[in-house]
């Protein structure tokens, strides 16, 4: 799908500014601070066409395609040792806001190849949108062991801590991220919003 490399999805519930590349987010309710959205799509190189041949948009609208994803579907089915198909009908749902079903085909895709840390990064922002931050954190950290500078792992294990309440770590987090990548595009905006989140804590975090 022709992306950016990192692109921010919406996540429902908690998330309410725009960060970067991130789509418009839902406002911020009052009494919460204000967080940013999951990043998505790391294993969909920019430029992408899926196994279908169809190139996607810049952000799908309307209903997953029925046909596209009957063909993933049966491919997989056929296939059962294709990661990459596994990996396609993960991103296809996650595009159309399908977490439950996306996390599905990214935890089979890692089943059979679990050192994909991309694809275990999707995973993990499924689950953050999903509500189960737990779940997410851990799956972030796993692919943080063996890349500790993967930047979308970063950027939404923050976000997890802030969906657990771990307002703290998060910043921590975040703090580090923006130190290994001063001055990265896709991060603009950030260090801006770690301060108003301090600054609704009265300056803690």
């Amino acid at each position: 799908m022709k992306r950016e490399p990192m692109v921010f999805a919406v996540a429902g519930m908690i998330f309410g500014f725009v960060l970067g590349y991130m789509a418009a987010g839902l406002g911020e309710r009052p009494g919460r601070e204000a967080r940013p959205r999951p990043a998505e799509a790391a294993s969909r190189p920019s430029g992408a066409a899926s196994a279908t041949g169809a190139a996607a948009s810049d952000r799908p609208s309307g209903p997953v395609d029925a046909d596209e994803l009957r063909t993933l579907v049966g491919l997989a089915e056929r296939e059962k040792q294709n990661v990459q198909v596994r990996v396609e009908l993960g991103n296809l749902l996650m595009d159309h806001a399908q977490y439950e079903e996306a996390a599905r085909w990214y935890g089979e895709a890692l089943a059979l190849k679990p050192a994909d840390n991309d694809v275990r990064v999707d995973l993990g922002a499924c689950l953050v949108n999903l509500g189960r931050a737990g779940e997410a954190i851990a799956e972030f950290d796993q692919a943080l062991k063996s890349d500790p500078a993967h930047k979308k792992a970063l950027f939404n294990k923050g976000l997890a801590l802030m969906q657990s309440g771990r307002t703290q770590e998060a910043v921590a987090v975040w703090d580090g991220l923006l130190k290994r990548y001063p001055g990265d595009p896709q991060l603009q905006g950030l260090q801006e919003q770690v301060d108003r989140i301090r600054a609704s804590r009265g300056g803690q975090g």
